[in-house]
């Protein structure tokens, strides 16, 4: 399972449909998405892996994380790290 964060409905939505593009092209049969009408939380099930997409305060909202006991990463951060500025 991949949960991941757009800053925006519109980077939700795009996301999901390369993604669901990448995945039919990788060999994935039977690719579904959930909620691209909305992009808030969209769901992508490519067979062996399942991808969330949010907006950032959905993802907040929901926490899956949480189910894990994961803090959830704020902006500017990956796993908990500071991004590094290029």
């Amino acid at each position: 399972m991949v949960i991941a964060s757009g800053r925006s409905s519109r980077q939700v939505a795009s996301m999901a449909e390369h993604l669901r593009e990448r995945l039919k092209a990788a060999g994935a049969p039977n690719v579904s998405v959930e909620g691209a009408a909305r992009a808030d939380w969209v769901l992508i099930d490519g067979g062996d892996v399942i991808v969330h997409l949010f907006r950032p305060e959905i993802r907040e909202f929901y926490g899956l994380e949480k189910m894990w006991g994961v803090d959830i990463p704020s902006a500017g951060t990956a796993a908990g790290r500071p991004l590094a500025k290029v």
